[in-house]
């Protein structure tokens, strides 16, 4: 909370200050799924005006992670499964073309990044650690869009990854899912490694296939306890 003798934020950067502060409350899970969204707690969470607060939801509402219902004021957008599945089914695209483009640009040190990050992925998924392993899927989908240096398929990715969140954290701790997910993503890692365009994409692909058939195999399936930490495609 701001002390009064704070200057209130104004303008764009205020804005922008609203904007960041509530996606990433959304993507921590500190803001679930229909919360309410009241515009006096968050100009005194942020030391903003009203009136920037107001353009951070029309914001926020383009990027599809809140919504304005009438006379009951703005609060997160609930996602069904079905529309997780057809953003998925966009994020499957985006991310082979990402992989593609890495196996295309990789050097000898990012190589080595990669394959460290997918050797702690084995020792993760053998020893049960579930949250490292989430954080390190997190972090090779960073890797190989860093390498692959496509900003507009990155920043789409990051735009429909924020909307399905609440899935995400429900899918990447149901038991024996990073069984299942860990050869994907060695599968990704071995074909931009190998600088196989082709491969990558592919493998890029059925990685996706793989979170939506699970998503579509249990859709009433509870969350499990606790707030997500980080968490990556699946």
């Amino acid at each position: 909370m701001r002390s009064e003798e704070t200057e209130v934020r104004r303008g764009a950067e205020a804005k922008e200050v609203v904007v960041d502060g509530v996606r990433a409350a959304i993507l921590n899970g500190e803001m679930s799924p229909g919360q309410r969204l009241v515009e006096a707690e968050l100009t005194e969470a942020f030391g903003v005006t009203r009136g920037s607060v107001r353009s951070a939801f029309a914001d926020l509402a383009a990027e599809g992670l809140v919504e304005r219902i009438p006379n009951r004021g703005v609060r997160v957008r609930r996602v069904s499964v079905a529309e997780a599945v057809a953003i998925l089914e966009c994020r499957g695209v985006l991310e082979g073309l990402i992989a593609a483009r890495a196996a295309m640009r990789v050097d000898a040190d990012q190589t080595a990044q990669l394959e460290e990050i997918g050797d702690a992925m084995r020792v993760a998924v053998a020893s049960g650690d579930v949250l490292t392993y989430s954080r390190l899927n997190s972090r090779l989908h960073a890797a190989v869009s860093e390498i692959g240096a496509q900003p507009v398929a990155a920043d789409l990715i990051s735009r429909l990854r924020s909307q399905i969140v609440r899935h995400q954290f429900q899918l990447s701790l149901r038991p024996g899912r990073p069984q299942v997910s860990l050869p994907e993503h060695l599968a990704i890692i071995d074909a931009v490694v190998a600088r196989d365009a082709d491969a990558a994409d592919r493998a890029a692909r059925r990685h996706v296939e793989s979170v939506i058939a699970a998503l579509q195999q249990d859709e009433t399936a509870p969350a499990a306890g606790g707030n997500p930490v980080e968490v990556g495609v699946d």
